[in-house]
């Protein structure tokens, strides 16, 4: 079976790309950009075939689709960072809509009437919650409190008018925070690891910059975010909209204490208010009974493992060099207390 994921060389293309092969039964085909970072790939790139499309251009995803001709499509590619989108608005509404009209129109022009696709939404559509609403259910309104959130809105509502005036086979997920080995720092838990690695290999001052610790969201691995993508590609109906998280939330502070946890240095943690979102929603809690009864999808890996391979991840992209600040480490007493960092 011929598979096609949009954005293989990221976090979670990447996963899916391993999780499909390790099945074998596909033939795992990724689409990438010619400055794209093939690092995480690397392991798996000679299993697969690789195109190499702007997916804003409209004859470059045609191309490959007409090449591919793939049985199931995960489109994964997206300007996925929330912060970047306040930075960056045009660029971000412009490539995540764009890029997913120029993918439905190939499929449309090519006939391809059997491909299964899946959306990779996000949470981030819902923006501003309110407490009566939490667990926050598929059917709640979409409220949009950035750039992205606006974006996967518009890819959200794209894909159900595909959907209804086209009868393309198109599933749609909005997955709550997912994290995990490969995440960049953009985000706020791998942000976070890469600090303290960065102070463990006394590259930087025992301090960690934070933006609001207050926030809770609900976190799940990436491993088991792409396997649930396959469950609702597989098995979830055409034209249906389904949840994906651990039903769970976590502060953000929690977060960094256990990470603060894992390391053997003391670290100070300061706040930083360039680091707050000029919008944000206190708690967003999924409610994802309607995927799990769908699916029979359990998530797998707890959280605090999570946290471990996403600090372990970042030990390994990172070597210990010497530095100015290497006299200003306090290593934390090998004894099992609770962290010492602190947070003002």
């Amino acid at each position: 079976m011929r598979v096609l994921i949009t954005g293989i060389t990221g976090m979670a293309g990447s996963h899916l790309a391993e999780y499909l092969l390790a099945r074998e039964d596909c033939q795992v085909h990724g689409t990438l950009r010619w400055r794209s970072n093939r690092r995480h790939i690397a392991g798996i790139e000679s299993q697969t075939t690789l195109h190499d499309c702007e997916l804003r251009d409209p004859h470059a995803v045609m191309r490959v689709l007409d090449t591919v001709r793939p049985a199931q499509i995960y489109h994964l590619a997206s300007q996925s960072s929330v912060a970047a989108s306040w930075n960056s608005p045009r660029d971000t509404l412009v490539n995540n809509i764009t890029a997913e009209l120029n993918l439905f129109e190939s499929v449309r022009h090519l006939n391809l009437n059997a491909t299964r696709i899946l959306i990779a939404g996000s949470s981030e559509a819902y923006g501003l919650v309110y407490p009566d609403e939490l667990p926050v259910s598929e059917d709640n309104p979409l409220r949009p409190l950035s750039p992205y959130g606006v974006s996967k809105v518009a890819q959200d509502t794209l894909a159900f008018q595909y959907y209804q005036s086209y009868n393309l086979h198109l599933v749609r997920t909005r997955a709550f925070n997912h994290f995990g080995p490969r995440q960049e720092p953009a985000f706020v838990t791998a942000g976070f690891a890469k600090q303290i690695v960065e102070i463990e290999n006394r590259r930087r001052e025992p301090v960690i910059h934070v933006g609001n610790l207050e926030a809770r969201r609900d976190f799940t691995d990436i491993r088991d975010v792409v396997r649930a993508y396959v469950l609702a590609l597989e098995q979830g109906d055409a034209g249906a909209v389904y949840n994906i998280g651990a039903d769970e939330a976590h502060s953000i502070h929690q977060v960094l204490e256990l990470l603060l946890d894992m390391s053997n240095i003391v670290i100070e943690v300061k706040p930083d208010p360039r680091r707050v979102r000029p919008s944000d929603v206190p708690v967003m809690l999924c409610d994802s009974r309607r995927f799990r009864q769908c699916t029979g999808w359990q998530p797998s890996i707890p959280f605090e493992q999570t946290l471990a391979d996403l600090l372990h991840y970042w030990r390994g992209r990172l070597r210990q060099r010497p530095s100015e600040h290497d006299s200003e480490l306090e290593i934390k007493p090998a004894l099992p207390l609770r962290s010492q960092s602190t947070i003002h």
